[in-house]
């Protein structure tokens, strides 16, 4: 008998409560890192997030993860991105602390992973990236890189986190952009950099979500 093979697609209440909560993934994407997800699983490895905002993508995350017996684990410091403080394009100024007048998504999120049925699977690092990175001991199966999109933060996470990813673990990162008029270059960079290093082998790509493999050492 044939082992069973991984889900490629949520189920309709997972679908539904991920296009309900506070995000900007596309659902299309969204369905290409689940699958990515689903199948980065079956290593029996955690799968790591970096970048939670308010849990939208987290629900395909943990619903993978529960679903191929592993955990699921975000990171962020919940003070939001650089593109989300007050006067830029993706401000939300619904999360904002209004004792200390500093974003806070960390509330939205609690509240995103309630309404899904989800709490137990994740666990929430609350913290910088590089600094929840360097103390981390574990081999991932999975890396999701959407966090900053400074040439500084996105760096900092790909060194920070691709030397947990495990043999044939998946790097998977968000908002990709070839062109300089479609977005910002610092995820390409980092995507480039995977590619040259010989440590990396893309196998699909969704619009701005790509997916490489480990399939070497170093990044």
């Amino acid at each position: 008998m044939s082992a069973p093979t991984a889900p490629t697609a949520p189920q309709p209440e997972i679908l539904a409560a991920f296009e309900a909560a506070k995000g900007f993934m596309p659902v299309d994407e969204g369905l290409a890192l689940y699958a990515a997800a689903a199948g980065a699983a079956s290593l029996g490895l955690p799968l790591v997030e970096v970048g939670t905002y308010c849990g939208r993508s987290t629900i395909l995350l943990a619903d993978a993860a529960r679903r191929g017996g592993v955990m699921a684990v975000t990171v962020d410091h919940h003070r939001g991105s650089e593109e989300q403080q007050p006067g830029w394009e993706y401000h939300d100024p619904s999360v904002v602390d209004p004792e200390v007048g500093r974003m806070d998504t960390l509330p939205t999120f609690r509240r995103t992973l309630h309404a899904a049925g989800l709490e137990d699977q994740v666990i929430a690092l609350v913290g910088r990236s590089p600094q929840v990175a360097a103390v981390w001991q574990a081999p991932v199966g999975l890396v999701f890189i959407d966090g900053g999109h400074t040439d500084a933060h996105a760096t900092a996470d790909y060194e920070g986190w691709a030397p947990h990813l495990a043999p044939g673990g998946l790097l998977v990162i968000h908002d990709v952009f070839a062109d300089p008029a479609d977005g910002g270059q610092a995820p390409y960079r980092i995507y480039r950099r995977a590619l040259e290093s010989g440590a990396f082998t893309e196998v699909s790509a969704h619009r701005s979500l790509h997916v490489l493999r480990r399939t070497g050492p170093g990044i």
